[in-house]
């Protein structure tokens, strides 16, 4: 007879708002995630720019709401998450509560960092394709390239690669040219 084998217990939504105030933490498929100390300036800076151009750009067109972290975003009860910047369109911003969000945004934007690129690459990916995000951008400094991912298409593939020195669009902000330039300006 094999040996009996367990199964560690995932983690939940409520073990998620009972960590300690003044840490910052993820949960991703029932695992708690340390968030890293503070961003380094150029992380900042790309997050600064999306704002502003989502800012901008939403003024003029009322289709939704753009969110930055740290703004919990509720996709499961194994799954809280903190996207860099995202989106939520009208038609899904009863999901927007005072605590957080509650179901998948429309787009979510991750900006890589060293110590989490592989997380947001792989797991977090995974866990938004699961949830129903449209769309992902997986932003990235050091080679000052966009992924854009297109759930509906190609959950595994990015459908366009962004170079520094391109623009693009996505259907989730009709009218709405952006520039992966403007992007990573310092």
């Amino acid at each position: 007879m094999p040996p009996a084998t367990t199964t560690p217990e995932l983690l939940t939504v409520e073990d998620y708002r009972a960590t300690p105030e003044g840490t910052r933490y993820q949960l991703i498929e029932g695992e708690l995630y340390a968030m890293s100390p503070s961003p380094k300036f150029i992380h900042q800076a790309i997050a600064w720019n999306l704002v502003g151009i989502f800012n901008r750009y939403l003024e003029r067109h009322a289709v939704g709401r753009a969110f930055f972290a740290p703004f919990d975003v509720y996709l499961s009860d194994n799954d809280v998450v903190q996207p860099d910047v995202f989106f939520v369109a009208n038609d899904a911003l009863r999901l927007v509560q005072d605590d957080g969000v509650h179901g998948a945004p429309d787009l979510v934007i991750e900006i890589l960092s060293p110590s989490t690129a592989q997380l947001d690459k792989k797991t977090k990916r995974r866990v938004y394709v699961r949830a129903g995000v449209k769309e992902m951008w997986l932003v990235d400094p050091s080679l000052l390239q966009i992924q854009r991912y297109d759930f509906a298409r190609d959950p595994a593939k990015p459908v366009q690669l962004i170079e520094e020195d391109e623009s693009f669009a996505t259907p989730l902000l009709p009218g709405l040219t952006l520039s992966a330039a403007e992007i990573f300006k310092r």
